[in-house]
């Protein structure tokens, strides 16, 4: 037991000391864990849609084509957010937060918003083609003004005129809004990124305990009113003791995802061989892609999602703790928590762990503004990783890496706050002439 505890402990130290060593690692792992994320995303993406595509009386390849440009797409965001630096990012910020509050309200609009009928919430905004979601644009913008109007403040108690204050009013009528759509999913994982932000900015933690048991008394709320929400409470409770009563009704996607799970076992049963998106699992390319993952690609498949989003996670927090200043650890932290938050909530209900919400597996799930938006908050959080001050420092010494030149990205800069000198007492009249001395006439002018 010694030697395994020893050497578990030696492993660990190794593992920091080259993490300290290596300027630059938290940049390269979030990037890496982005992109295997948005390649695992398009693979099972093309695999779940093929079905539906014929369907529709397209190709096989109709939605994959169209879930491909919406990753380039946002594959696009995410080069843009990197060439940013976290200054202009942080002037931006109040006019992204004013887009966002006009967009929550347009949507409510009727004749504007859209998809109360085919989902139940009136969530989307229709601009040709393409199908916009407010929400997804307000959970960034809410992230990164909560970050530039929390930097450098200190809680220092409940005040109307405190910085505090005035962002979770702003926060609660974005909430507020957002609930209005009837997308109550969408709403619980706004409210989680709002109470990461005021964690990480300091806020006293009993005012976080006291919107948690406010929220638990809304789901109880929720599960008493009756309707489709209470029927997920009550799904969501039969999955968790083994037991589904109504497997042709309310619980049909809750029992197709679960038998999806079985199926796959261990090994899975192969890329493009699921049996569940021939029609027997709704949402399989959206909010259930997880079980498709965990029957192609079995446990090991869904172990490794799972391990993705963790380490994410983990290289999002470390880029936060070891970013140049207050705003940039503020950004990192609530984007983080935002997008893994959303895959644990999404993960858990596909598994039976929580009540079914309806929200996506970020960067997997079909999607068109989630898929642009959620890459482009990424970029964000690795330009937060690729400027911190000992990267900053390596690429001037050593040049940019091979990614950052073949992107045409240009170099990182800490940017120094100006020095202040204080004036300093003089001691006697300076050898130079002196604003007050009157200076003395030529010699050739005296008369």
């Amino acid at each position: 037991m010694s030697t395994t505890t020893g050497t578990f402990t030696r492993w660990r130290a190794d593992w920091h000391r080259m993490m300290e060593s290596r300027p630059g690692f938290d940049y390269f792992m979030i990037r890496s864990v982005v992109f295997l994320l948005v390649g695992i995303g398009a693979v099972m993406v093309m695999s779940s849609t093929m079905t539906w595509s014929v369907l529709e009386g397209a190709t096989v390849w109709n939605q994959a084509a169209r879930q491909f440009m919406m990753i380039v797409a946002g594959l696009v965001a995410f080069w843009i957010a990197l060439r940013l630096r976290p200054d202009t990012v942080r002037r931006l910020t109040p006019w992204l937060l004013v887009i966002a509050l006009a967009l929550l309200v347009a949507v409510l609009i009727p004749g504007i918003g859209t998809g109360r009928l085919e989902v139940g919430s009136q969530s989307w905004i229709v601009l040709g083609p393409l199908r916009f979601q407010p929400s997804e644009l307000a959970k960034v913008a809410i992230a990164v003004w909560g970050a530039s109007y929390l930097a450098d403040k200190r809680h220092t108690g409940p005040s109307m005129r405190s910085p505090f204050t005035i962002y979770t009013v702003v926060a609660t009528v974005m909430a507020v809004l957002i609930a209005a759509q009837g997308d109550i999913g969408m709403a619980v994982n706004f409210g989680i990124i709002v109470m990461f932000t005021l964690f990480f900015a300091g806020v006293d933690i009993r005012l976080i305990l006291a919107a948690f048991i406010a929220a638990g008394g809304l789901l109880v709320w929720l599960f008493l009113s009756g309707g489709f929400r209470s029927n997920r409470f009550h799904v969501y409770f039969d999955a968790l003791f083994g037991r589904f009563e109504d497997t042709r009704g309310t619980a049909f996607q809750s029992y197709q995802g679960f038998l999806s799970l079985a199926d796959g076992s261990v090994a899975g049963v192969g890329v493009g061989q699921s049996r569940a998106k021939w029609f027997y699992l709704p949402e399989a390319k959206n909010d259930f892609i997880f079980a498709i993952i965990g029957e192609e690609l079995g446990l090991w498949g869904g172990a490794l999602v799972i391990a993705l989003f963790a380490a994410l996670g983990y290289f999002g927090i470390r880029a936060a703790f070891r970013a140049q200043n207050q705003f940039q650890a503020l950004m990192a932290g609530a984007l983080t928590a935002g997008v893994v938050s959303q895959a644990f909530i999404n993960i858990g209900y596909v598994v039976g762990l929580l009540p079914v919400t309806g929200i996506q597996l970020p960067m997997i799930s079909a999607g068109g503004t989630s898929t642009i938006i959620t890459l482009g908050s990424m970029g964000l959080l690795a330009s937060v990783a690729r400027h911190e001050p000992e990267v900053v420092s390596a690429m001037q010494s050593y040049g940019r890496p091979l990614f950052d030149r073949l992107f045409l990205l240009p170099e990182p800069a800490v940017r120094r706050a100006p020095v202040r000198r204080e004036p300093r007492e003089r001691f006697g009249e300076p050898v130079t002439g002196s604003v007050n001395r009157r200076p003395r006439p030529h010699p050739d002018r005296r008369r």
